[in-house]
């Protein structure tokens, strides 16, 4: 997570997405070479190493199946704005390293009061369910479909608090004299 995430937005979708999975860990920071977590599960051998990031080389997993070969996944998700993620990719070498995943989908986010920077963007969250929903139709998660419908409920809840806040909110206009 980009440390103005972290430290500016307490209710960010990153959070959210780190609460709502069990086996996550949340790392703060822009530059992630010499992170000693961080480089601990990828240098374990029985870690396949992937991170959540579209680009040109990255590989669809809407059309690719992960070779695993009997080693546990483990995706790096960057939780920044569109423009701070690429800098963070970059500055982290480690990461910049490993092998690119990425999906193609048909959503629209539901993130209603936050500008998107095109159509296809999700939520750190949104893209965390789409990528569990493919690992899952690919068998590479179990995962209860029931947790899967339930996954975006903090996400919802709190597009809507936000959303009932902006409705309420009071407008004021210039007076002219």
């Amino acid at each position: 997570m980009h440390p103005k995430e972290f430290k500016y937005i307490k209710n960010n979708t990153g959070r959210l997405t780190h609460s709502s999975l069990k086996n996550s860990d949340l790392f703060v920071g822009v530059d992630f070479s010499k992170h000693n977590r961080v480089n601990l599960l990828l240098t374990d051998p029985k870690n396949y190493c992937t991170i959540l990031f579209p680009s040109h080389d990255s590989i669809c997993i809407n059309e690719e199946k992960l070779e695993l070969n009997d080693k546990q996944l483990v995706v790096f998700i960057i939780d920044a704005t569109w423009d701070s993620a690429k800098p963070m990719l970059r500055q982290s070498k480690n990461l910049h390293q490993l092998p690119k995943i990425s999906f193609t989908h048909t959503k629209t986010s539901a993130y209603k009061f936050k500008k998107q920077p095109f159509a296809e963007a999700l939520s750190t969250m949104e893209s965390t369910l789409c990528l569990l929903e493919i690992l899952q139709k690919q068998g590479l998660e179990a995962i209860c479909d029931k947790d899967l419908e339930k996954f975006l409920n903090p996400f919802e809840k709190m597009v809507k608090f936000q959303m009932e806040f902006v409705s309420s909110k009071p407008r004021y206009r210039k007076s002219d004299g």
